[in-house]
Parts: structure tokens; sequence; C-alpha cells
């Protein structure tokens, strides 16, 4: 089943229960779902990677928030950004621990010969398309750059 559909009834069910907050996070990642579609102007269904990448985006979106709303004190409006990334966080693979990563990061530098930060770019894109969906590229990068150096 993919993401899409997983999301219609997850939304379905929310309507049920009345659940805005969930309501409001589904909404929005169909809605982010219809504008990747349309963008492309083909009639194909989108991709698991491409479905699940705009989860992220949408879960990084809300996380930026609440990090700004706590900063400035405002728990009232980081609530309800936190409540939605738990909902939008049921779709996307298990995420891997930093040890993880790292062993991934180790195991393509050796297999790419890469030798220094000249190699940063392909690391990057093979351990990236290894663990779409289960790392934050923020992370990967830091550790491709800590094994480059």
């Amino acid at each position: 089943m993919s993401l899409q559909t997983q999301v219609m009834d997850k939304m379905k069910a929310a309507m049920k229960a009345k659940d805005t907050v969930a309501l409001q996070a589904l909404r929005a990642v169909k809605a982010a779902f219809l504008l990747a579609k349309t963008e492309t102007g083909i009639k194909e269904e989108l991709s698991e990677d491409q479905e699940v990448k705009i989860i992220q985006k949408q879960v990084k979106q809300r996380k930026d928030s609440a990090a700004i709303f706590l900063k400035q004190g405002r728990q009232d409006l980081a609530e309800p950004e936190l409540a939605e990334i738990a909902v939008l966080e049921e779709f996307l693979p298990e995420a891997l621990t930093e040890e993880e990563i790292e062993a991934v990061v180790i195991s393509t530098i050796d297999s790419l010969g890469a030798t220094g930060m000249q190699d940063m770019g392909k690391v990057m894109g093979m351990v990236s398309k290894k663990l779409t969906g289960q790392a934050d590229g923020k992370t990967i990068s830091m550790l491709v750059k800590k094994h480059l150096t």
C-alpha cells in the first residue's frame, strides 16, 4: 500500500475521531503530494522515495517551527507542531541510530575508495540513496566530513 493511500486512510480515521491535529497534518501532506504530482506534469503516481521525501520535508518544517516557538517561549504554539510531527513520523521508516549511519558511511567510503574531501559528493550521494528516509542529511554530512578529513 502506497504512503498516499495510508495517509488517506489515516485522514478518514482522524475525521471520524474528530482529531483536528492529525487531520491538519495529514491534509498538509496530502496537499504536498498533490503539488508534487502536478509540478511534474505527469499522470503517474509518485514513487515511494518521493513520498518519503515529501513527508520528511513536512516533519522538518514542523521541527523548525517548534524550535522557533520554544526559543521564543511560546509553548502554546509549539505543542501542536510537536503533535503533528508524531502523526507524520508514523509514515516514515524507522530512523537509524548515529552508530548505524556511521557504519554505512564507513563502508561506503571503503567501497568507493574515497580518500579526502574531494570525494565528499560521491560519498554523500551513495549514503543518502542507501539511507533514504532513515537518516537526516545533516547527520550524514557531519559523519562523512568526520571520516574524510
